[in-house]
């Protein structure tokens, strides 16, 4: 018997795995990356980075760029989202208006812009100046009649649907992860989960482009989501330029974070709620480095953005507003029925939507997404274009309706019969009966507000880009403010009332008909998305309205009580369930009282584990159980008798590793005992070469007794990130636990089809 270390007068052949090889450490798409693994490859970087840098100067400049190197990529990813950000506002509102009609000056002025360059612009008509024309007046000269609104009807109709067209046609045949909203992937891929090119170039370039078309086509969606995403693909961009990054799966994430909080800073002008927004909504391990890379991320992108200026407002906000009248206590009531309202419609739309798009992809519906566009898209233009408030862009709607009618407002929800013998300040405006405006504008509010909630389950998952706050801001807004006109009249003409008597005296400003509608937009986004805290803080970084905190907090905890009474499950979360990806909800609670041995395979009358040996395997061997088998990683136990646990070894890791070998290593062939000890085995003479890849062997793999209950073990997969942990019982192998089995247990206790769960 000879050492196989002797044949060749040297040990360091076999260990060729001792320098590491390319693709050794990445993980194969739709797979779950290993935190675990992660976070120690990067402590081992870290410490040979330390111990390198007193070796000399270069060293250690070497190691202050590596540090620096998250500040650098959260200043680019800042500072590019809030450039996109700020060109797809600009070519919205053009884009919006050239549905209507054309600057004759320059046709890339939106109708503002236009109207604000003209000399002959006066502050009555400040909509209408000579260099605008609609399309009536460009090619039949006329402005009124018939003719001119049949013209403009029909050509409104066009542009929305070839902006549509052209949005689902690059989609599909460039970027089919541009779709959707995007934030149930980014929850997915943040929990840990590998969808290569959802966050790539490709995507973003795409989306960016799409997301312009889809919001200007008027459709049902905002571009709030979608931001989210771009943002992350952003992030994704920039981490792939440093090795830190792009070679953990663990740190980029932590990037992601950070890009998700930028998304949100620039989608609504709130730097602050974005952060948030990331902790409370999409992050899965959110250290205390990555709040602050996430605030300085949101930061440089809000700088970026206000730096563009949009809005043209020199603001940051979107929907500014000034109320002049405090809220009173009595007002609660009202606040809190519209948060009963929000959790009401969030629970509609959450259940119509996934049951549509259940429908649609179980169904030939899901066969024909262009053809599916295009009719939500004709049908949302016929029935928007006559009414006023569904014609123009959701986020206009909402400014107006968030607006508190001063004196010189010309919105059809301010026409109210003043008193001739008014003399108060122009700011301090009493409560008046309404005019016939505000019934005119009621009606159509009315009406709005049912096609809103209708179209908006429809339009949500397509594919085109979609987000779902704008949309679910306008129901609620829309609600909020017929609410607010109702108590508004109510206290005008009761002001003797036992409610009003003690606070709104005759001819005094009493209720702000806005301030319901801001409340109403809070409790409805807060219904359908579940988000309490940012939700509130996005909310009056949003509106600029700070004093108005604890009429949005009631709202937002009543509509998610209300919501939670009739399911858990926001709408991200049921996306998530309904494509089936393998995400751990922190939110979830386990409460069932089964063991592991209860979940873990094999189970009764199936075949034994595939295992591998430390020290009796032939590389043929190896590589026929891989080749037969579709698992993930091997254990690694001392014998088949024994079944003592060594290790384990992942799959990709194994393959990758034979064939580095039989490429580098003379000798190596497929009867060469693979061996996962520090010394080779003692081998017969004349054997060929043995294989040493105990480099590849995890030697601390996470394991279970067989009793520990499962509550333990769902907790462990959350909190630690595991893909997979072994069964033991006295250090005997006996099973393994996987992520998906962990699902599929957690649905099966919940009465839901185990499989349906899967992602496929």
């Amino acid at each position: 018997m000879v050492n196989a270390g002797d044949m060749n007068g040297s040990g360091n052949l076999m260990d060729f795995l001792d320098e590491p090889f390319p693709d050794v450490g990445t993980y194969e798409d739709f797979h779950t990356i290993d935190w675990l693994r992660e976070k120690s490859r990067d402590t081992d970087r870290h410490r040979k980075i330390t111990s390198k840098s007193k070796e000399s100067i270069w060293e250690f400049i070497k190691s202050l760029l590596d540090a620096w190197s998250g500040w650098v990529v959260m200043l680019l990813i800042g500072l590019l989202a809030g450039t996109l950000a700020g060109v797809i506002d600009l070519a919205v509102d053009w884009m919006t208006d050239l549905k209507e009609g054309v600057c004759l000056s320059a046709f890339w002025y939106s109708h503002e812009q236009c109207c604000w360059t003209s000399n002959e612009t006066t502050f009555d008509d400040r909509d209408k100046c000579p260099q605008w024309q609609k399309w009536s007046e460009l090619l039949v000269s006329q402005s009124e009649g018939a003719s001119a609104y049949i013209l403009n009807y029909f050509l409104y109709i066009m542009w929305a649907l070839c902006f549509a067209f052209l949005a689902v046609s690059l989609v599909r045949v460039f970027a089919p992860y541009a779709c959707g909203s995007g934030i149930p992937e980014i929850k997915t891929i943040l929990s840990g989960f590998i969808i290569r090119g959802y966050l790539g170039k490709w995507t973003l370039l795409i989306k960016t482009v799409t997301l312009v078309l889809v919001v200007s086509s008027g459709l049902s969606l905002g571009k709030e989501g979608p931001l989210v995403h771009v943002a992350c693909c952003c992030g994704n961009f920039f981490s792939s330029l440093f090795s830190k990054y792009s070679k953990n799966e663990g740190k980029r994430r932590e990037v992601l974070s950070a890009a998700a909080a930028a998304g949100v800073s620039v989608a609504f002008g709130a730097p602050i709620g974005g952060v948030l927004f990331s902790l409370e909504e999409v992050s899965y391990y959110f250290p205390l480095k990555t709040l602050w890379r996430s605030f300085f991320a949101a930061l440089v992108a809000a700088f970026t953005l206000r730096s563009i200026n949009p809005f043209g407002n020199s603001r940051l906000v979107l929907f500014y507003v000034e109320y002049h009248t405090p809220w009173y206590m009595a007002e609660l009531f009202p606040f809190i029925l519209l948060g009963v309202f929000g959790g009401l419609w969030g629970t509609l739309f959450i259940r119509c939507n996934i049951a549509w798009c259940r429908r649609r992809k179980t169904t030939r519906l899901g066969k024909y997404p262009v053809l599916e566009v295009i009719v939500i898209t004709a049908i949302t233009a016929i029935i928007a274009y006559p009414n006023p408030y569904t014609r123009r862009s959701t986020s206009e709607l909402i400014s107006e309706l968030f607006n508190d009618c001063g004196a010189l407002e010309s919105s059809q929800l301010c026409d109210y019969i003043n008193d001739p013998n008014m003399t108060r300040p122009v700011d301090d405006i009493p409560d008046r009966p309404a005019g016939p405006g505000v019934y005119t504008a009621m009606w159509q509010l009315a009406l709005a507000l049912v096609f809103k909630i209708v179209i908006t389950i429809f339009t949500f998952g397509m594919k085109i880009p979609s987000g779902l706050f704008i949309p679910s801001m306008a129901v609620g807004a829309m609600a909020g403010r017929m609410v607010g006109i109702g108590v508004e009249q109510l206290a005008y003409h009761h002001h003797d009332w036992i409610i009003f008597k003690n606070w709104c005296r005759p001819g005094a400003d009493c209720v702000t008909p806005g301030l319901y509608a801001m409340v109403g937009a809070a409790a409805c986004l807060g219904g359908v998305t579940r988000m309490t805290v940012s939700l509130v803080v996005i909310m009056f970084e949003l509106t600029g309205g700070l004093e108005y905190i604890v009429p949005l907090m009631a709202a937002a905890v009543t509509s998610k009580w209300v919501a939670d009474a009739f399911g858990k499950e926001g709408i991200y979360e049921a996306h998530i369930h309904l494509n089936g990806y393998p995400f751990l909800d922190v939110k979830d609670e386990f409460t069932h009282r089964t063991l592991a041995t209860d979940v873990m395979r094999p189970r009764r009358g199936e075949a034994p584990l595939s295992v591998l040996t430390q020290d009796s395997m032939t590389v043929e061997d190896v590589e026929t159980l891989i080749k037969e088998t579709d698992y993930n990683g091997f254990p690694v136990v001392v014998s088949k008798d024994s079944e003592r646990l060594i290790g384990f070894a992942q799959r990709r890791e194994l393959i990758l590793a034979i064939k580095n070998a039989r490429q580098r290593q003379d000798g190596v062939v497929s009867n060469s005992i693979v061996y996962f000890t520090e010394d080779p085995p003692e081998l017969p003479p004349n054997s060929p070469h043995p294989l040493k890849l105990r480099r590849i062997l995890n030697l601390s793999p996470f394991t279970v007794t067989d009793h520990t209950p499962m509550e333990t073990v769902v907790d462990i997969f959350r909190k630690l990130g595991l893909r997979q942990c072994l069964v033991t019982r006295s250090g005997r192998l006996l099973g393994i636990i996987t992520k998906k089995d962990v699902l599929r247990h957690m649905a099966q206790m919940a009465n839901q089809d185990p499989e349906s769960i899967m992602f496929n």
